[in-house]
């Protein structure tokens, strides 16, 4: 799904001429990333740019200023909520120099920012945020709609709040209401680390990045034919071998069981959930040299560092491989605390239609019996997998007949196809990084589409949600993700929050261009696409 046909259209010009037009009707003309206003002044943020477009807004005149003597007041007896005040006020210390003293059960009052678990109705990741002259409340169910308030809250202010060192200032919020829960529970990013390896601190800064716009799971490509980056008690050829090495002949790596425990812990208090990914039988050539007895000739294939796919496949019918895999899968479920567990199944080119399904009907049942529901992309559809297994939906076309059986018999589907949701794929010819086997895929591409109606007998009552996938073979630096994924990942991010009756290109555009400040205030290396109006103060990034 990565490589193997070059299917791009191009598109560029036409896509260009139709955000020409369109941005006549998409609010103020800030400039571009390379045309600030003459003294550099940022607009004041407003309830009107927000990312992902909430369910109900409503602006008032009102504004509160964020002050010396402002407090953070948290819900009594929450330790979740304490932590999430102290997020809140952390950031904002570093960016105010403000004292933001953290106080727990106190009813919110003047000069305060209060964060409630009451009086919110709006399920378990909504928010009701209300900003007054007297301050901020935030309320919800849940911790995790709290969190989600936050990030609301933090877009309302200025750019320079994200800042990692003392700014000027003022500190105002817009005075207005806010109502908002998300259209679909599964709202994810995908992140190779197999085709390139990427160390502990690059996943945390990618689930900071990723939960300010409402992200919720994060899944990981521990394995391929280019690496293997876990360590699995009792194998420790995986990594003593099979990490060695990457795309292109790099030096690989891999996490210790407790670096990988410090990522979902990272993302926890992010309220992000990790899923992992071990890919079989295909993408195995790492797990295939590290073991020689995972093959059906008992001989280890050399390490890989190119980036074709479907030559790999574990041995089917050998009882060593699902002794290998029920460990594997045993370690992956003990350290992670997530419900989902990704198995792969995808372009497994080496594997004959009859061995894929006996492979998979014994792998599947593997991840139900260590406590975890399993996902595969949607090539385990063509194996009638049992109706509890989540598909994920990659093709670059509108039908895909399995994909919709299953749909009918009652499994749920991510929609992540290549041509539309891909990250990893080129802007245009001109882009360095990425790919381009699916698309090119400019922002209007990847927002442009519906995951209810995009694949046909696939509708919004077995979407589970969307995703949005970044491989690596062509990056290197944390710099690297960056420029791919923003500003595209908001897009995606806006399709699995924001309701369909809001979407709106117009809007998004400005909206979006709204958070080029933002990134340039957080360092993030972002592209900066011709289709968006870039408020001043945004400096795309280069790939």
């Amino acid at each position: 799904m990565r490589l193997r046909r070059a299917r791009g259209r191009w598109i560029r010009l036409a896509v260009l001429i139709a955000a020409v037009a369109m941005v006549g009707n998409s609010g103020p003309a800030w400039g571009t990333a390379d045309d600030p206003t003459e003294n550099g002044e940022q607009p004041e943020p407003t309830m009107g740019n927000i990312v992902p477009e909430p369910v109900s807004v409503q602006p008032t005149s009102a504004h509160y200023r964020i002050t010396a003597d402002t407090t953070i007041r948290v819900q009594a007896a929450s330790a979740a909520v304490a932590r999430i005040g102290e997020q809140l006020a952390a950031a904002l210390r570093r960016s105010t120099g403000y004292p933001l003293p953290v106080i727990s059960g106190a009813e919110p009052g003047r000069d305060t920012i209060s964060l409630l678990l009451s009086g919110a109705e709006v399920g378990a990741e909504g928010y009701r945020l209300d900003v007054t002259g007297n301050g901020v409340v935030i309320r919800a169910n849940e911790p995790a709609g709290l969190f989600n308030g936050v990030q609301t809250l933090r877009q309302l202010l200025p750019a320079a709040a994200d800042s990692a060192s003392e700014q000027p200032g003022p500190w105002l919020v817009p005075g207005g209401h806010v109502m908002d829960h998300p259209r679909f529970g599964y709202r994810g990013a995908m992140l190779d680390v197999a085709r390139h390896f990427f160390p502990v601190a690059d996943v945390e800064r990618f689930i900071d990045e990723i939960s300010l716009y409402k992200i919720n799971y994060l899944h990981l490509h521990l394995s391929d034919d280019q690496g293997w980056r876990i360590a699995v008690a009792g194998w420790p050829n995986l990594t003593d071998y099979g990490s060695t090495t990457e795309v292109g002949g790099g030096a690989g790596g891999y996490y210790t069981q407790e670096q990988y425990q410090q990522i979902v812990a990272y993302a926890k208090a992010h309220y992000v959930t990790i899923v992992p990914e071990i890919d079989g039988p295909g993408h195995t050539n790492a797990a295939l040299a590290s073991y020689p007895d995972l093959n059906c000739d008992g001989v280890a294939p050399p390490l890989y560092t190119g980036i074709e796919v479907g030559f790999s496949s574990f041995c089917v019918n050998k009882d060593e491989t699902y002794t290998f895999l029920n460990d594997v899968i045993g370690e992956l479920a003990r350290l992670t605390p997530g419900p989902y567990l990704h198995v792969g199944g995808d372009e497994a080119e080496s594997t004959t239609a009859e061995d894929y399904s006996t492979f998979e009907g014994k792998v599947l049942p593997l991840v139900t019996e260590h406590g975890k529901t399993a996902m595969g992309w949607h090539e385990l559809a063509k194996a009638d997998p049992p109706t509890s297994v989540v598909t994920e939906y990659w093709g670059t076309t509108s039908t895909d007949a399995p994909t919709a059986a299953a749909a009918a018999r009652g499994n749920k589907i991510v929609m992540a196809p290549a041509n539309k949701a891909y990250l990893d794929q080129k802007y245009n010819e001109d882009t360095k990084l990425g790919l381009k086997w699916a698309a090119y895929i400019e922002v209007a591409d990847a927002y442009n589409w519906d995951p209810a109606t995009y694949l046909t007998g696939v509708g919004e009552s077995s979407v589970l949600g969307v995703e949005a996938p970044l491989w690596s073979e062509t990056l290197v630096t944390m710099a690297n993700i960056e420029y791919l994924a923003f500003p595209r990942l908001p897009a995606i991010a806006e399709l699995g929050w924001s309701p369909q009756s809001s979407h709106n290109w117009s809007s998004f555009q400005r909206r979006l261009g709204a958070q080029g400040p933002r990134w340039t205030a957080m360092g993030i290396n972002f592209y900066a696409s011709p289709q968006i109006p870039w408020a001043p103060g945004s400096i795309g990034g280069s790939d």
